[in-house]
């Protein structure tokens, strides 16, 4: 059975970059049936779909964080991770990486997710 686990400071300051890792287990994340995404979802509002890494390495992401999202990984430790510069205190939130099925690339589904790391943006 798959497995993600989210990984990262719980703090950060404003104008900074957030970088988060997630470490799959159970599958690889080069596997070509899956892609692999980052969500969040902000206090009191619904989850938002970040980015997707499909599994060749394309990325894509969502047009409202566009300028300011990347999503990389490493294949040798089944890791991907997630960049965010600039961030504001509007980007506290509590953010998970997730497994989603192949083709959905531009979208935050998913069958099986991390627990999630909350996130504060705060000086």
């Amino acid at each position: 059975q798959v497995r993600l686990q989210e990984s990262g400071p719980g703090l950060v300051k404003p104008s900074q970059t957030l970088s988060l890792i997630c470490t799959v287990s159970g599958g690889s994340i080069t596997m070509p049936i899956y892609s692999w995404k980052w969500i969040r979802q902000p206090p009191g509002k619904e989850l938002e779909w970040m980015g997707t890494l499909d599994y060749s390495g394309r990325t894509y992401y969502s047009p409202a964080l566009n300028t300011r999202t990347a999503v990389s990984r490493d294949i040798s430790k089944n890791q991907f991770t997630l960049h965010l510069s600039s961030v504001t205190p509007e980007d506290t939130a509590v953010y998970y990486c997730a497994r989603g099925p192949l083709g959905t690339h531009y979208d935050g589904s998913y069958d099986y997710r991390g627990q999630g790391t909350q996130v504060t943006v705060s000086s």
